[in-house]
């Protein structure tokens, strides 16, 4: 058995990638990561207000009056705008390695995927990237639909069922499909 020479093992730990998060970042993540499998996931469906509190002791600026399902899922807090009556549904997934803004009464629904993360896959060592996503007011992402980074959605703009998006969706516009398209526009809100 060879040894290599010491400089090859010294050459092999600077060309290493330093990890994308910072040391407190990722002490965070844990954090977040226990108090989301627990106390977060475990407390009474009705307990928006008591998940609100969780989510903004570890930075997240969400609106007392937001409803968070206990089956949602969010990466980074921290990096999360809800506005008032926004709403997380079941198994939603806000994916915030970058800032993600949720506008006032505007639902995710069930399933549906907010991501604020992608690669450089023009970089060999594929970068992480954290482009913003920002989701205007009265909006609906419906069931099981995707958000992708560095989208901008207008406010009252529709995202159906499964639909896919990677692009600005404009303000009062229903689209759908994958990637999704616009279909017709939205009727004014009656209140």
């Amino acid at each position: 058995m060879t040894v290599p020479p010491a400089s090859a093992k010294s050459e092999a730990i600077l060309t290493a990638d330093p990890s994308p998060y910072s040391f407190g970042e990722k002490v965070r993540r844990m954090l977040w990561a226990v108090v989301q499998a627990t106390i977060f996931r475990y407390s009474f469906r009705t307990w928006d207000r008591w998940r609100c509190m969780l989510l903004r002791s570890f930075g997240a600026k969400v609106h007392v009056t937001c409803h968070i399902r206990r089956t949602a899922v969010f990466e980074c807090p921290w990096n999360l705008t809800m506005e008032e009556h926004a709403s997380a549904g079941d198994h939603a997934n806000l994916y915030c390695l970058g800032p993600v803004r949720i506008g006032a009464r505007t639902t995710v629904s069930q399933g549906a995927h907010i991501c604020a993360g992608s690669h450089d896959y023009t970089s060999r060592r594929m970068v992480l990237l954290r482009p913003a996503i920002r989701i205007g007011s009265d909006c609906w992402i419906a069931a099981e639909a995707f958000v992708g980074p560095a989208v901008t959605i207008g406010d009252g703009a529709i995202l159906g069922a499964r639909g896919v998006t990677f692009s600005d969706l404009e303000p009062w516009t229903i689209y759908v499909g994958n990637p999704a398209k616009p279909i017709r526009k939205r009727p004014p809100l009656d209140d």
